[in-house]
């Protein structure tokens, strides 16, 4: 076939990937082509479990639900695109902005996993936050989530997003993926959704197409086989490894997983898909490892590849990990000070961290010890505040946590109010608290304030602010 036929599409899909794509299953070119062309956006999201409540989004005007995504329990079609930034909600944690055919990796879970035993999961390449925030709202509150993110600002971004979801069984770290070789056989279930060169998201993103080449797409490969392998040591045997891009390519889909069959002790796993028209099973040539395939003109999402294998073998006997300088306890009256800010404080472990006090829940204190003694920690668990003089100076993510007790009293403010508020802007609001007290804006928690005789003061991260007007 020849590459001038595709010249008309310069300034859209390039026409190396065309030409890449012919011997891809599913591949239709005419209506990929045509799908790319039409500029049309898809827009979902998904709600947070733990904060929404029927009605709670649906009553701004902006956000019309105009139908679920098939293989997810929480996420929503649009029917179009609200301003998100400008909505409270988006900013308390209650939904996540989330492209709908990635969401698929919730079935993938459900499908390999038992989601009623305890489990430990990593989100190897977590940020910003999408894949992490999902995992978290379908495992159990015994299971432990880490979410990992290699790039120290992108990591910033990932810990801000798990802070606002609100969870304790949490743990974000800043680490390349050849430091959990120090934890090994540690984890039940390992997600890579590996950075690639972004092929899936031409439609969402067309400055992509400006990035994309097949020497980039060459280097991609090379990087997601680099960063599988690193992790291979730290899944325990029997557990199962997700591996999923954003890329049409076969070399970063279908050649990776033939690589990891014949390279790693797996197997691939296959997933029932049903009625869930559209989404296109694949076998790999070589080693035959299924895979699926989302096309944006099949499914009402953009592209995306999802690969599920179980790793072979038996567990082997685990060293002990000499555990660093443990972290401090309270004494017994700052206990009882922090816990009487929290539901169900039985459940926790409270530590100082510094000068703070972090709540850990008891079910993975001992892991969250591991994780402390091998790998740099940017969050972990809800983070209470200062305990100064026996009274506690509470902390922003004590206020964004779905167990946070109630005890600093709420302020249900305006849309006007709540948007002064995010963007670190005196407030006026009427209340006879005094002292601390946390914004509340259709009954779900902002951020923090006090009130003084003669003025409030605004407490929220001047790092999230918004900044546009």
């Amino acid at each position: 076939m020849k590459e001038t036929k595709y010249k008309y599409l310069s300034q859209q899909i390039p026409s190396e990937l065309l030409l890449s794509l012919q011997t891809a299953k599913g591949f239709d070119e005419k209506a990929f082509v045509d799908v790319h062309r039409s500029g049309k956006q898809v827009v979902s999201i998904r709600v947070n479990p733990s904060k929404y409540s029927p009605g709670i989004v649906t009553a701004n005007p902006a956000f019309i639900f105009e139908d679920k995504v098939p293989w997810s329990q929480a996420g929503y079609y649009l029917k179009e695109r609200p301003s998100f930034t400008l909505d409270p909600l988006f900013h308390a944690g209650v939904y996540y902005v989330q492209e709908a055919s990635s969401m698929f990796l919730e079935e993938a879970i459900r499908q390999s996993c038992d989601l009623n035993q305890p489990l430990r999961v990593l989100d190897l390449c977590a940020a910003p936050g999408g894949k992490s925030t999902l995992v978290q709202s379908i495992i159990s509150a015994e299971s432990l989530l880490v979410s990992n993110e290699v790039i120290k600002v992108r990591a910033n971004i990932l810990a801000e997003n798990i802070t606002k979801w609100g969870a304790a069984n949490v743990v974000v770290t800043n680490n390349d993926a050849r430091d959990f070789q120090r934890l090994p056989e540690f984890f039940d279930v390992i997600v890579v959704d590996a950075p690639c060169s972004g092929s899936g998201l031409f439609r969402k993103d067309p400055d992509a197409i400006d990035e994309w080449s097949l020497g980039n797409v060459a280097l991609c490969r090379e990087r997601q086989q680099r960063i599988l392998s690193d992790v291979m040591d730290t899944l325990r045997p029997g557990g199962v490894l997700i591996y999923s891009t954003c890329s049409y390519s076969l070399e970063e889909d279908e050649h990776v997983s033939d690589w990891l069959l014949a390279n790693q002790p797996l197997e691939s796993l296959p997933l029932a898909i049903g009625g869930q028209t559209g989404i296109v099973e694949t076998i790999s040539a070589q080693q035959g490892a299924y895979g699926y395939r989302f096309y944006p003109d099949k499914v009402r999402g953009e592209g995306f590849f999802i690969a599920i294998f179980r790793k072979s073998g038996h567990r082997s006997q685990q060293k002990e990990i000499k555990f660093k300088l443990k972290p401090g306890v309270l004494n017994k009256a700052e206990l009882e000070t922090a816990r009487s800010y929290i539901q169900n404080p039985g459940n926790y472990t409270f530590i100082k961290w510094s000068d703070e006090v972090l709540v850990i829940p008891s079910a993975i204190y001992e892991a969250f010890l591991q994780l402390q003694a091998t790998l740099y920690i940017k969050k972990a668990g809800v983070k209470l505040g200062t305990i100064i003089r026996d009274e506690l100076v509470p902390d922003h993510e004590l206020t964004l946590s779905v167990m946070c007790s109630g005890k600093v009293p709420g302020v249900e403010v305006d849309e006007s109010t709540a948007l002064d508020f995010l963007r670190r802007k005196d407030i006026i609001i009427n209340a006879d608290a005094r002292g601390w007290a946390t914004i509340k804006y259709r009954n779900v928690a902002l951020g923090l304030v006090k009130i003084l005789p003669n003025r409030i003061n605004n407490y929220y991260p001047r790092e999230w602010r918004i900044l546009n007007k």
